[in-house]
């Protein structure tokens, strides 16, 4: 299932805050989206997900849902979203208790999800208990457990320290390889869009227009920190972002992102 966005456009009273968004997102593609803070990046995962609509344009899926999908698009949010009391197969069966699913069904999806996420050993434990690199585990196979045509990531990693986080986009990066899943990836962190990103998506400063889509043409399994050609692309990216980035930095904040 593809993933279309036409002519998306939106303002938060005066302001304009996203212009003219044209891009395509294609089945088993990891689309990476950068710009300037107040840019209106999750603004468009907003718009993409459903949660809002925007003034112009519309967002579209093409083609057929995949088999056994239970949601079309699911969220990963960057602050994990884990229920406390609940422990890790229970956060993660809570977003399966809606639909007609048996019970043994339910159990032998929270056990494939855990055991593809490396989480089999860690099932009875609650939250409080895990780290946050693990916790983040957990948001991530409550995703997958719905089977989604795409995911939408919101500034997942943010919230790590630079190890947990390496060692997370290596699991993506695992995952991916594994079961080629869809997703729009949200970032401030350029190397996590070069290294994650099958394509990366520069917004302009607000109001947020595409300025440049980078193609990284190497496989995700192949690329690694330090690699040359990887670096040239982060420097690429921070030329064309540098100037708006310190721009936006300078002005009045409002409640976009």
């Amino acid at each position: 299932m593809d993933l279309l966005l036409r002519g998306i456009t939106h303002r938060y009273g005066a302001t304009e805050v996203l212009s003219g968004i044209d891009l395509s997102i294609a089945e088993g593609e990891i689309v990476c989206i950068i710009g300037p803070s107040g840019c209106g990046k999750s603004t468009l995962l907003r718009f993409i997900g459903g949660l809002e609509r925007p003034d112009e344009g519309e967002v579209l899926l093409s083609g057929p849902v995949p088999s056994g999908s239970l949601n079309p698009l699911t969220y990963v949010f960057q602050d994990f979203a884990l229920l406390p009391w609940r422990s890790v197969e229970a956060n993660v069966s809570l977003v399966l208790e809606d639909h007609p699913l048996s019970a043994a069904e339910r159990e032998e999806i929270v056990a494939d999800v855990l055991e593809r996420t490396g989480l089999s050993d860690f099932r009875k434990a609650l939250p409080r208990q895990l780290s946050g690199g693990m916790k983040q585990r957990v948001a991530i196979a409550r995703a997958l457990s719905v089977r989604p045509a795409v995911m939408l990531m919101d500034e997942p990693l943010s919230a790590l320290d630079s190890q947990t986080r390496e060692l997370l986009m290596d699991d993506l990066v695992a995952l991916w390889q594994r079961e080629r899943f869809t997703a729009c990836y949200v970032t401030h962190n350029l190397a996590e869009a070069v290294r994650l990103g099958h394509r990366i998506v520069v917004l302009s400063r607000r109001p947020g227009r595409i300025r440049t889509i980078v193609e990284i043409d190497r496989d995700l399994g192949e690329r690694e920190a330090g690699d040359p050609k990887l670096d040239a692309v982060q420097r690429e990216l921070w030329q064309l972002l540098r100037d708006e980035a310190r721009a936006a930095d300078r002005e009045i904040a409002h409640d976009v992102a």
